[in-house]
């Protein structure tokens, strides 16, 4: 089948991704959530001398502020910092498993531990739009949808 052939071979390098929006391990709690607000964003990539470090999102700070900890502390405190992520040399259908187990909307992209971008799960849609836009654009409203009684005579 064309469409399992190419998640199979197309790489994320392919994609268009996100810009990341990066903070370093020793900012402050405080200023991550006023990036977090300036960015529009739910979650910084925590980063220091280029590399990956962790990641922060908004279920980090309720967590972190749920416990008592002060919004002074630095953001290495409060981070999660078991990231899962995705290379750029990975395959789509790598990242698609990867958001479908985990649960997750946005993937970080890593060359070599350096952040490159987000994958996000709109990215993904666009891509199989456009690769296969027959089979998207021809969906029923509710492709689950069954009948309780049947239809006719």
């Amino acid at each position: 089948m064309d469409f399992r052939l190419n998640v199979d071979t197309e790489t994320i390098s392919q994609l268009s991704l996100e810009e990341p929006t990066c903070v370093t391990s020793v900012t402050s709690v405080r200023d991550v959530l006023r990036v977090l607000q300036q960015h529009r964003a739910g979650f910084v990539l925590v980063v220091d001398n280029e590399q990956l470090q962790g990641i922060f999102t908004e279920r980090d700070a309720l967590r972190h502020m749920a416990t008592g900890e002060g919004l002074d502390e630095a953001v290495s405190a409060a981070m999660t910092s078991d990231v899962v992520l995705v290379e750029k040399t990975d395959t789509v259908a790598s990242a698609i498993e990867k958001m479908a187990r985990g649960g997750y909307r946005r993937l970080p992209v890593v060359d070599n531990g350096r952040p490159r971008g987000v994958l996000a799960v709109s990215t993904i849609l666009h891509y199989l739009v456009e690769h296969f836009p027959e089979v998207v654009y021809t969906l029923p409203p509710h492709p689950d949808h069954s009948h309780r009684d049947r239809e006719g005579a």
